[in-house]
């Protein structure tokens, strides 16, 4: 057995289950889900058209390279959107979802033999210390810092932790805070990786959700505008996921520097991580069409404009940048500020799922900066979610 897996921690749902074992809800109120971020929305039909149309591929061999029309689609919706040149052949490879894609990084780039650093946010994707760790490195974890936006302290990262990093996981929108990395701190971290060597995996699955006018920076941007048009050292990965409503298809893609792209084809090749045609189908219908992306960005700017208000009633919260969490804190009236206790009374009073803050973070240098914090995926349909809301209130209004 691969002694590695000792090291991983239960998941942050495994936590939850765990935490509400002896929890029996009040039957009052119909149960509320705002614990797991899952997107919710209907899938549009077009996309479930093209899936079906293509079924004759399900006879087939996929290439783990995918087909240029997707690889095309790829790039095409990249032009569009960040207004970048990629290359079809060279700078694009379709993935099954950003989570897959994420892990499979790490084993390509890192190097056990050198006693690596994985860097990552803190809190964070829990996928980001699980590809660390099965690839033989060592966590390191940089709070966010609330008074700036929840803004990552990469100015708090030793000389020497830099130096044995391999490689550094960002995500711009963040899980959970919603910030968006500016052009500033992208410029801090393309110095870093030059000086050290490490690769920059850049996390962007939430990138079409955001509540601005302009919308969020992305990495390839951000290098593009710096003038890196080699994108050396870096990786972004995006999804249909959040931006289509098709968790389920498991369908993304990853672009940027072309020597990693080779490394990583070589890996998933192996890997046996094709995309099936059949999703390749309904994957380029996605990414050719922005109109159901306005749309749904429409529906949760409505959502989250009237939920938000009615939180900050009794919590700190805020409007996010972008992404479709709120990342609240917990009144130190309630439960003593404890996040835990904050959703198991929570779940018993008022049926309302919550998930606790601190099993997003890891503690380190003595604090965990996800405590007293609790994150609400505000994924369901906008009625159940100020119903949400609204128990919210009357549970920490009854605790005053």
């Amino acid at each position: 057995m691969n002694p590695l897996l000792s090291h991983l921690q239960p998941y942050p749902f495994e936590r939850l289950r765990a935490l509400f074992a002896d929890i029996t809800p009040n039957p009052a109120h119909a149960p509320i889900s705002l614990g797991i971020g899952e997107p919710r929305h209907p899938t549009p039909e077009f996309i479930k058209t093209a899936l079906a149309n293509a079924l004759g591929g399900l006879a087939n061999y996929p290439a783990t390279l995918g087909d240029l029309k997707l690889r095309e689609a790829f790039t095409g919706w990249l032009q569009r959107r960040y207004r970048l040149a990629l290359n079809p052949a060279t700078q694009v490879l379709p993935v099954n979802g950003s989570r897959e894609a994420l892990f499979a990084l790490a084993q390509t780039v890192v190097d056990p033999r050198h006693k690596p650093i994985v860097i990552s946010p803190n809190p964070f994707y829990q996928i980001y210390e699980g590809a660390a760790l099965l690839a033989g490195a060592e966590p390191y974890y940089v709070p966010t810092d609330p008074a700036r936006n929840f803004a990552v302290d990469w100015d708090s990262v030793p000389a020497e932790v830099w130096a044995r990093t391999q490689l550094l996981f960002v995500c711009s929108p963040g899980n959970p805070t919603g910030a968006v990395m500016p052009l500033t701190e992208w410029q801090k971290l393309f110095a870093l990786s030059d000086q050290h060597g490490f690769v920059i995996a850049s996390d962007e699955c939430y990138s079409e959700i955001y509540f601005r006018d302009e919308p969020p920076l992305g990495g390839l941007e951000a290098a593009a505008a710096l003038g890196r048009t080699d994108f050396k050292n870096l990786v972004a990965f995006t999804s249909l996921s959040k931006r289509s409503n098709v968790p389920g298809l498991r369908s993304g893609f990853v672009a940027g520097d072309a020597a990693l792209m080779k490394a990583f084809l070589l890996y998933r090749t192996y890997h046996g991580s094709a995309m099936s045609p059949v999703v390749q189908a309904a994957s380029i219908a996605a990414w050719q069409d922005e109109a159901h992306v306005a749309d749904n960005r429409a529906l949760y700017r409505e959502k989250f404009a009237t939920v938000t208000p009615l939180l900050a009633e009794v919590l700190e919260v805020a409007l996010p940048d972008a992404g479709f969490y709120l990342w609240a804190k917990v009144p130190g009236h309630v439960c003593g500020g404890s996040d835990t206790a904050f959703a198991r009374d929570l779940l018993a009073q008022y049926n309302v799922t919550v998930l606790p803050g601190s099993y997003l973070a890891r503690e380190a240098n003595g604090h965990n900066p996800g405590a007293g914090r609790i994150r609400m995926a505000l994924v369901a349909e906008t009625a159940e979610c100020v119903e949400a809301a609204r128990r919210i209130v009357q549970f920490v209004q009854s605790c005053s």
